[in-house]
């Protein structure tokens, strides 16, 4: 089942289900017209999205204008992100100056939810000195996750799966982190791809709690990396289980894999611009030479099957002064 959400006076938008070639939709009526609405409900309205993901297997729905779409969920109650792919962190410390982060815990940090910036919006930000970055990752959406959820009943709470630029602002991040009470300014609302998709629709892009596609990004114009997201030291269902462990996950909370990152990064490059400036600074012993993104750059991602299919559809995206 594809899932997405027109653009409307609504915040919440308007949900739809989505055919299988992005083509056509049908909308979904009634008290599970948004998202979060159905996940809120998600056993009572399974059965109408089943149904209209139904009459679009037989032809039905009309055509579908990508460019009308906003995220998903364009906002929800709870937005935790992890930091599952381990690579990804040994480069921050490096880029950072920061020593290891000695747990066997997973990562994970709690941030904007009232919005996500829809696949094809502007994002508007205050100062190209803050150092602008873009995270490419996978994320999830649960129903009611119970407090004490076991990791291996968290999979059953996975109802959807999606795709993520977590936008960063790398010179206000260290200062932040050396507080120790986390990040509020470094971190703007971040955005998702149009479509939202239940994992049978992944096939063996989804095993053992991870997506294993690779996200291809391209930073204005040029290819930029293509991590697969096979690697992850903690699969979803960990983080699942590690954010429910002293309280309840509301319905329609989203969880972040934290920046697609593989060991074998000098052939796939990376997810994010503060990586690449790391691997510079590792190689060659010496500052880094790639810049942050400056306001009119374009960032483009796609998670892509080993078909050649692209279940989330595109973010392309242009950073824009506020």
């Amino acid at each position: 089942m594809i899932l997405a959400t027109l653009k409307t006076a609504n915040p919440d938008g308007q949900l739809i289900a989505v055919s299988g070639d992005h083509k056509r939709y049908v909308n979904i009526e009634g008290p599970v017209s948004s998202l979060l609405g159905a996940t809120e409900n998600w056993d009572s309205s399974n059965a109408k999205l089943q149904d209209a993901s139904g009459q679009l297997e037989q032809g039905g729905g009309d055509p579908l204008d990508v460019s009308q779409l906003a995220a998903p969920m364009p906002r929800s109650w709870q937005w935790l992100d992890g930091s599952a792919f381990s690579t990804h962190g040994e480069l921050m410390q490096i880029a950072f100056g920061l020593d290891p982060i000695d747990t066997d815990r997973p990562l994970m940090y709690q941030g904007v939810s009232d919005r996500f910036f829809g696949p094809t919006e502007d994002v508007p930000l205050p100062s190209m000195e803050h150092g602008i970055d873009f995270e490419g990752e996978f994320g999830v959406i649960v129903d009611h996750v119970p407090m004490g959820t076991s990791a291996e009943d968290a999979m059953q709470h996975i109802k959807l799966i999606v795709q993520i630029n977590d936008w960063s602002l790398r010179a206000i991040a260290p200062v932040e982190m050396k507080t120790g009470f986390g990040w509020v300014q470094a971190k703007p609302a971040c955005s998702m791809a149009p479509f939202a998709v239940t994992p049978d629709e992944l096939g063996e892009g989804w095993k053992d709690g991870r997506v294993c596609l690779d996200l291809e990004i391209d930073l204005n114009g040029k290819k930029f990396g293509s991590a697969n997201g096979a690697v992850m030291d903690f699969g979803f269902h960990e983080l699942v289980a590690h954010a429910a462990l002293t309280r309840d996950l509301v319905p329609g909370t989203i969880i972040g894999s934290g920046t697609v990152s593989n060991p074998n990064y000098a052939e796939v490059g990376s997810s994010c611009i503060s990586e690449v400036r790391a691997i510079e600074m590792i190689r060659d012993k010496a500052p880094a030479t790639t810049s942050f993104m400056a306001f009119g750059d374009s960032v483009r991602m796609e998670g892509r099957g080993v078909d050649g299919s692209s279940p989330f559809g595109v973010i392309d995206q242009k950073v824009v002064q506020a």
